[in-house]
């Protein structure tokens, strides 16, 4: 047994920022820093991750959990990004994809109607100008706020897919991404709308999110290979799955709230708020004529269930081989798959849905051959709540009682983008200085 007295589970952006601004050591399980927001590579015709970028820069670029930009987010953060890498700059380019009509709309869909035809986007306007009536549940709140015409057409079964079936039971939340205004709307209808929204514009780090993980982590004592499997909450005690253990006084864990929850084995009178999983597939392959401009698209009905499909290299060229960036032959994308949580595939499963994905896509035009095939299973990706429930507050005031401080989109179980969580990082980590 060693002791420690403080430190920090999880080597993610939010835990390195702890780490940045205490000095305490950050216990990592994996070999690298960055946790789901960090890049790799893959050569084509290869299965092996390369973590940095080769010499030639002959592979393709990805992310962990799919497209992780940055957006938002205090200018003090912004600027400390920038201090330790490059960052770019864009504006968002993205749409709702109707695949039996070969239809694109721009989104946010309520804001470009026309692009529906008259009737449909008649009746939208007429259902979106009635005063909402009451919700509770996410599926509630989808039909009042944006109308039946439209929550049939696209927010009903999107929403359905992204959380995983469970839409009709747990609380709405995040209204802030698509927000209804109906002047827009009506503008809309007739003429180009605006874009609007909390991601209109993002930014990236030109060396990618593993580059500024990396100088993140040269700031910081990480200590790689520390996975935490249990938790002895009173007697302080961290048990590592390297049989190891390290005694604390107080700890910062950016782990997801559930699983901290499970691995102290305390309880709290209020049920668990559900997660979802997400399987996210890197593909890497010939682009295909009828391959979409957008940086990402979602997605109300697939054949094989996935939400969204982002393309990378239209974000930048620099997530291709260097020998496709200027020829423009090549086409990085990720495609996100939501499960309920406990509900992974098996990977046999997880084989024939990425076989069967490839050639949903290629039907679409979107790619031809596959070079690179890579799945990701991320265990907890969406966080959402039941209608009323107190579990959240319940669950950090019992983990504080035994000192231990969350922080982090997953950690807070609270939604978020990596600049914000950053910013949690450096405030809690102060506070431990």
């Amino acid at each position: 047994m060693t002791e420690a007295k403080r430190f920090i589970l999880g080597g993610g952006v939010t835990g390195l920022a702890a780490g940045c601004a205490s000095g305490l050591p950050v216990f990592e399980a994996s070999d690298y820093p960055g946790g789901i927001c960090s890049s790799y590579y893959v050569r084509p015709a290869s299965t092996e991750r390369l973590h940095r970028a080769p010499a030639d820069g002959e592979a393709y670029h990805f992310e962990v959990g799919g497209g992780h930009w940055i957006f938002g987010g205090d200018p003090a953060v912004l600027q400390f990004i920038r201090s330790l890498v490059g960052i770019s700059t864009y504006q968002r380019r993205s749409s709702v994809y109707f695949p039996e009509r070969r239809l694109y709309v721009p989104y946010p869909l309520q804001n470009h109607l026309r692009h529906l035809g008259p009737e449909l986007a008649g009746q939208a306007l007429r259902e979106m100008a009635r005063a909402p009536g009451p919700w509770t549940t996410m599926s509630d709140w989808l039909r009042e706020y944006f109308g039946p015409t439209l929550g049939q057409l696209f927010f009903g079964p999107f929403h359905n897919l992204y959380t995983a079936g469970s839409c009709d039971r747990i609380a709405p939340q995040d209204a802030y991404k698509s927000p209804v205004d109906l002047g827009l709307a009506i503008q809309g209808a007739f003429s180009t709308a605006p874009a609007v929204g909390y991601n209109v514009t993002f930014v990236y780090p030109t060396e990618g999110l593993d580059t500024l993980a990396r100088r993140m982590a040269d700031r910081c004592d990480v200590r790689h290979g520390r996975r935490a499997v249990r938790i002895d909450p009173r007697a302080r005690d961290v048990y590592f799955d390297d049989g190891t253990a390290t005694h604390f006084e107080a700890l910062i864990s950016t782990l997801p709230l559930n699983q901290m929850m499970a691995m102290t084995s305390l309880t709290v009178a209020a049920p668990p708020d559900p997660a979802t999983s997400v399987l996210v597939l890197n593909v890497g392959a010939r682009r295909g004529p009828s391959c979409p401009d957008d940086h990402w698209l979602y997605h109300p009905a697939t054949r094989n269930g996935f939400h969204r499909v982002g393309c990378y290299s239209n974000v930048d060229r620099h997530f291709l081989p260097r020998s496709a960036r200027e020829r423009g032959d090549r086409v990085s994308l990720y495609i996100e798959r939501a499960f309920s949580s406990g509900s992974r595939p098996s990977e046999e499963e997880t084989q024939a849905y990425a076989g069967d994905v490839v050639r949903e896509l290629q039907e679409w035009g979107y790619i031809l051959e596959a070079e690179v095939v890579d799945p990701t299973w991320i265990d907890v990706a969406y966080t959402w709540s039941w209608p009323g429930s107190t579990w959240k507050g319940l669950a950090l005031k019992a983990l504080e009682e035994h000192g231990i401080f969350q922080v982090g989109r997953y950690g807070r179980w609270i939604f978020q983008g990596i600049a914000d969580s950053i910013r949690d990082g450096f405030f809690v980590g102060s506070c431990f200085r």
